[in-house]
Formats: C-alpha cells, structure tokens, sequence
C-alpha cells in the first residue's frame, strides 16, 4: 500500500482535497487497493474550508513523515508562505525520498520550501505573474495542464489537478487500473500535460462542431493508417480547421492526440496481452516494432518491454514470445 497523504491549511478549497482523495481516497469494487489516503494539518483540529464548512484534521505535520506521496491541494491566500514547520517537514519528506505534488496555488508552497528551485512547474494561469515574479528561480510554464519530474509534481488549476492525479496513478498503476478508476469517476483516462489549461472560446461556426463524433470513429480504426486528412475529410472540413478545432476543443493537435491514444492502446495490449510487439504496433496503427519503441521511449520515457514487466496483468494470456 502506497501512501498519500494531503497537506491542507485554513482556508482550504474542497474541489483541490477532492482531487486527491477521489483519485487515491476511495475503494473500488473489483479494483484492488492500491493506496492509503490521509490528511494532515500544521495544527490539527477543525480547518476552515472554502465552501463554508470546517473539517476536522487529526493528523499533524509528523504524517508527512510516513508518506510516499505529499501533496498540496492549494496554498492560499498565496501571499501567506507556509510556517517554517510547514517547509521543514516538506522538505525533509522529499530528502527521503517521497514524491512531492501540488495542485493550482500548492505550488507556492513548494517553491516556498526550494523544491521547484531551476524546474519546470505550473499553477493556475490566474496566479502566474505573481508566481514568475516571486519566484524567479523557477521556470514557470502557465500554458499546461501539469508537469512531472516523478519526484516534484505540479498542475495548473481545479480539473488540472484531477489529471495530474489520474497521470500520477497511470504511472504507478498501469493504463487499466487508470482507465478502471477513470471510468468509475465517469471521466477521460488521461489527458496529456502538454496541453493548454484552458481553450480559447469557440468561434461561432464551430459550436456545433464537436469533435465527439469523429474521435470514436477515429478511435475504432487505430489499427488502420489513418491520417490528418483522412480525419479531416470524414468531419467534411479541411484539415487546416480540424486543426483549430483540436486547438480551440482539446488543447492539442490532430496528430498529437492521434499519437497519445494509439500509446494508450498498446499500453492496454502491453498490459493485458502477451501479443509480440510487432503484433501489437500494428494493431495501434504505429507499423512496426520499432516504431513502437520509438514513440514509447519519446511519450513515456521506457521501453514497451520495460512497460509490459511492470504492469502486465497475471491473469494475461500467454502467446508466442514478443
């Protein structure tokens, strides 16, 4: 049992905590338990929250010690820094070895405590001056959904920090005990970190364009070469509005999202199937076994053999060696 615990403070945003302990809180039937959620607080009674309640906290600054995952569902006000409690025991749950996460304004905390000192990370586009301008030894990107170094973790805000989640147990878990846990929360899998936090407003010719449609056509020919004219043509648009329609819809380009879910495919057939992985490449529709390590090692940074070693189901069916 792998254990989260949330760090929360007064005034704290329920939807941030949510995020967290809806992702790595709550059992699901048929699904094993993978983790042991908590809360803690700096001073443990009841804690003042955003939407008009208090919580009662019982857990103090100690837990953070016992932890495999920290995160920080929110810091606000931002302007307030966290007690030098509160970044002592943050840093000291990072120097042995936890994972450390935010989500929206938690990334103040972590800067607070030096952990996003010369990285990459975001917040919420609305709190990025402030962040770039206090902290200018972090290299902030406010256009993404999150971003991940596997030992410091940060997302932009509200549904960013679902996804970062959802990220988070898509690396640990595997792509099925993801989408599992997806489709019980009645939400995508996976949305890539790259992608915008926010989509500019829709044109008017396009409001009626949803792209529902020709993603589950597009998803049910991965195997087939398809192309972004293809796409574009069964949507009976030219390929150059497709592309603004991904942009202004999803936050990502035709191509791009045709990528990730043809690497989502073979992370399920990886998982669930003992299948070669030319088999598998050209059931995704990325052509050979090569390929397919190439756009692996690119998208997840490991090898398919690597994947499969991790998260192949026992229950598999066996097959001709791959």
């Amino acid at each position: 049992m792998h254990r989260v615990t949330a760090l929360v403070r007064p005034p704290q945003s329920t939807f941030e905590l949510g995020c967290a302990a809806q992702v790595f809180g709550i059992e699901r039937v048929g699904l094993p338990a993978r983790y042991d959620f908590g809360v803690c607080t700096e001073h443990p009674g009841p804690v003042a929250t955003l939407a008009g309640y208090d919580m009662v906290v019982t857990d103090g600054l100690d837990a953070l010690d016992r932890a495999g995952t920290v995160i920080v569902p929110g810091w606000l006000p931002t302007a307030e820094p966290p007690s030098p409690a509160v970044v002592d025991a943050l840093r000291r749950a990072y120097a042995r070895g936890a994972r450390v996460v935010s989500i929206c304004s938690g990334a103040f905390a972590l800067a607070h405590a030096g952990l996003l000192d010369g990285r990459r990370a975001t917040t919420h586009w609305a709190q990025a001056e402030e962040f770039a301008e206090r902290f200018p030894d972090v290299e902030l990107d406010p256009d993404v959904l999150y971003v991940d170094h596997g030992d410091v973790a940060t997302s932009a805000g509200a549904g960013a920090g679902f996804d970062l989640c959802m990220h988070l147990l898509r690396a640990d878990q595997g792509a099925r005990y993801a989408a599992h846990v997806a489709r019980t929360m009645v939400m995508p899998p996976h949305r890539e970190g790259g992608q915008l936090q926010y989509s500019a407003p829709p044109h008017p010719a396009h409001i009626d364009g949803t792209l529902a449609p020709l993603l589950e056509w597009v998803t049910a020919r991965l195997g087939e070469p398809v192309s972004i004219e293809d796409m574009a043509a069964h949507a009976g648009v030219s390929a150059r509005t497709l592309t603004r329609r991904f942009a202004d819809q999803l936050g990502t380009s035709p191509g791009q999202w045709l990528l990730a879910q043809r690497i989502a495919a073979a992370q399920d057939l990886l998982e669930s199937s003992d299948l070669p992985l030319a088999a598998i490449a050209r059931r995704v529709g990325l052509s050979s076994a090569t390929n397919l390590r190439r756009r692996f090692i690119n998208a997840l940074a490991t090898t398919p053999g690597a994947y499969r070693r991790s998260f192949r189901s026992p229950s598999a069916p066996t097959g001709p060696p791959g």
